[in-house]
C-alpha cells in the first residue's frame, strides 16, 4: 500500500466523530486459565493441567463494544446475562471499559455465557463452555424488544453480533433494523448459522469464508466461487454489497453491479486470530455510521484486524494504535526489521501486554537446518521471538575466519525475516548484545546449549528483572563453519 493511501486513511480515521452505536447480541465472559501441561495423568491418557493464574476478558458482543469504545465511539450493549457471578463480573468489566450497560437485560432462566480457555504457554489445551443456546424468550425477549422500540431511538446505528447463543431471534433482528432505520443509521451484522434470511434488511454482513459457504451452499475455492457466493448472499439478505472475510487472504467485497475486489491482509504477524472478526465488524460499523466509503472502511478494518491477530486473546486496538500503524512505512519483510530504539519500544509494549518476549542473537551467516530448528524451539518459550544480528564489522571482529561473513547484513536479515518463527530482527554492531538485551529486557534469553560453559551475555540483567535464561538443544553436526569448510573443500 502506498504512502498517499496510508495518509488518506489516517486522515479519515482521525476525523471520525463520536457516534452512538448500540451493540445487540450474545454477551460472553472470556476466562483464561494459564498454567502448564507437561505430563500425562497416570489415571487416564489425558494431560495434567497445572493451574497458575486466571484472567477475565470481554468476549462476544462485549468485545465488539470494547473495540468500538477504543475507536472513540460511544458504545452500549443490549443482551441477556444471567443472575449469577459471571454476569456480575461481566457487567463490572463493561463498566471498567466505559461501555454503557443500561440496556443489559437480566434473564434469570439462563446462565451468563462463559468460555474458559486453558492455556499452556501460548497453546490452548482445552476450552470449557458454560451456556444456554436456546432462543431468548418470555420476559427477557420482551425487555429487549421494548428497548429497541424506543422512539426517538437513542442510538445512531446498530451492530448485531451473533454468536448463536439465542439473543438474536428473528423478532429482535427486525426490531433492530427498524430502530436503526428510524434514525437513518446503518445496521451491520456479524452473522452465525446457515439461515441468513433472518438478517433481511440489514446493510452489511461480514461472514468469513466458512460461514459464507454454509449460508449459500457454495464451496469457495476461487474468485468465481466468491462471485457466486456474493450473489447468493445478496439474494438471501437483500443487501446491495456482499462482504466475505478471508483470513490471511484479506477481505472480499462485491457490489450490486458485480464489480468486486479483494483487499489484501495487513497482518504483519499472526499470533492469535481470536477476536479478529469482532475488530473488523466494529471498525466497519463505526466508519459506515460516519459516512466513510465502503472500500476505505474495509481497508481500515483490515489494518485494525492486523493489530488484533498479533495479540494474545481478544484485543481492541485503539484509534491511536491504528494511526501509528498507518504512519509506519511498510518494509519488504513485513516490518520485522527494527532499529534498537524500536526494539526497546517493542519490549516495553509486550511487557505491558503481559506477553513473553524471547531474545536470541547470532551471526546467522549461512542459514541451515540447525538454525531453523533452533529458532523454532526458541520461539516456543514465549509469545514472540526477537533475533539480534551481528553487523558485518562485528562478525569480522569475532574472527570467524577469512572472508566472513559470507553474506552481508542485509541478506542475512532478509533470510531471517522470511522465517515464520521470527517476529523481529535487530542489527547490533557491538561485540556482544549486552546493550541491546538491556534495552529490550526480554522475558526469556535463549542461547544454544553449547553456551552452557561459556557464560551467557545478559544473563544477570535478564534474571535480575524477573526473566529466565534457556539453553536450547542443537541439531548435531550442523554449523555454518562446517558448511563453509565443506564448500571450500569441494572447490579445492
Amino acid at each position: 500500500m502506498d504512502r498517499a493511501l496510508h495518509q488518506r486513511l489516517a486522515a479519515t480515521l482521525a476525523a471520525l466523530p463520536n457516534t452512538r452505536i448500540l451493540v445487540v447480541g450474545d454477551l460472553i465472559l472470556d476466562r483464561y486459565a494459564d498454567g502448564r501441561a507437561q505430563r500425562v495423568s497416570p489415571e487416564a491418557p489425558v494431560l495434567v493441567f497445572e493451574f497458575e493464574s486466571e484472567r477475565y476478558l470481554l468476549g462476544g458482543a462485549c468485545n465488539v463494544a470494547a473495540n468500538l469504545r477504543e475507536l472513540g465511539a460511544s458504545a452500549s450493549v443490549l443482551g441477556a446475562i444471567g443472575d449469577d457471578e459471571a454476569g456480575r463480573q461481566l457487567r463490572g468489566l463493561l463498566e471498567q471499559a466505559d461501555i454503557d450497560t443500561q440496556a443489559l437485560v437480566v434473564d434469570r432462566t439462563r446462565p451468563t455465557t462463559r468460555k474458559t480457555r486453558y492455556v499452556a504457554k501460548t497453546l490452548q489445551v482445552l476450552r470449557v463452555d458454560e451456556e444456554s443456546r436456546a432462543p431468548v424468550g418470555g420476559a427477557a425477549e420482551a425487555a429487549i424488544l421494548t428497548i429497541l422500540g424506543q422512539r426517538p431511538f437513542p442510538w445512531k446505528s446498530v451492530l448485531l453480533s451473533d454468536y448463536g447463543k439465542g439473543v438474536l431471534t428473528p423478532r429482535v433482528i427486525q426490531a433492530a433494523v427498524a430502530a436503526a432505520r428510524s434514525q437513518g443509521g446503518v445496521v451491520v451484522v456479524d452473522p452465525k448459522g446457515k439461515d441468513y434470511s433472518i438478517y433481511r434488511g440489514v446493510d452489511l454482513l461480514t461472514p468469513n469464508r466458512e460461514e459464507a459457504e454454509a449460508a449459500t451452499g457454495v464451496s469457495i475455492r476461487g474468485t468465481g466461487d466468491l462471485h457466486r457466493a456474493a450473489q447468493r448472499l445478496r439474494e438471501i439478505t437483500g443487501t446491495k454489497t456482499a462482504v466475505v472475510t478471508l483470513g490471511k487472504d484479506g477481505i472480499f467485497f462485491e457490489r450490486e453491479d458485480g464489480s468486486h475486489q479483494i483487499i489484501p491482509t495487513e497482518a504483519r504477524q499472526v499470533f492469535d486470530v481470536t477476536g479478529a472478526g469482532d475488530t473488523v465488524v466494529a471498525v466497519l460499523t463505526f466508519c459506515r455510521a460516519a459516512g466513510v466509503g465502503l472500500e476505505d472502511s474495509l481497508r481500515l478494518a483490515n489494518h485494525a484486524a492486523g493489530i488484533t491477530v498479533g495479540k494474545l486473546g481478544t484485543w481492541a486496538p485503539s484509534r491511536a494504535e491504528i494511526l501509528a500503524r498507518l504512519a509506519e512505512a511498510p518494509g519488504p519483510g513485513g516490518g520485522k526489521v527494527l532499529t534498537p530504539e524500536q526494539a526497546r519500544e517493542v519490549g516495553s509494549r509486550l511487557r505491558a501486554e503481559g506477553r513473553r518476549l524471547v531474545f536470541t542473537n547470532g551471526c546467522f551467516d549461512i542459514l541451515h537446518a540447525g538454525h531453523c530448528d533452533y529458532l523454532a524451539k526458541a520461539r516456543g518459550y514465549g509469545d514472540a521471538l526477537m533475533v539480534g544480528v551481528n553487523t558485518d564489522e562485528s562478525v569480522r571482529r569475532q574472527q570467524k575466519g577469512p572472508g566472513r561473513p559470507i553474506n552481508g547484513l542485509d541478506d542475512r536479515m532478509a533470510v531471517l525475516e522470511a522465517l515464520a518463527a521470527v517476529d523481529y530482527v535487530v542489527p547490533f554492531g557491538d561485540d556482544t548484545p549486552k546493550a541491546l538485551i538491556e534495552a529490550v529486557t526480554p522475558a526469556v534469553l535463549a542461547k544454544g546449549e553449547d553456551w552452557r560453559d561459556k557464560g551467557v551475555v545478559g544473563r544477570e540483567w535478564v534474571e535480575a528483572h524477573g526473566g529466565q535464561v534457556v539453553l536450547v538443544p542443537l541439531v548435531a553436526g550442523r554449523s555454518t563453519t562446517s558448511v563453509v569448510e565443506k564448500i571450500r573443500s569441494l572447490g579445492g
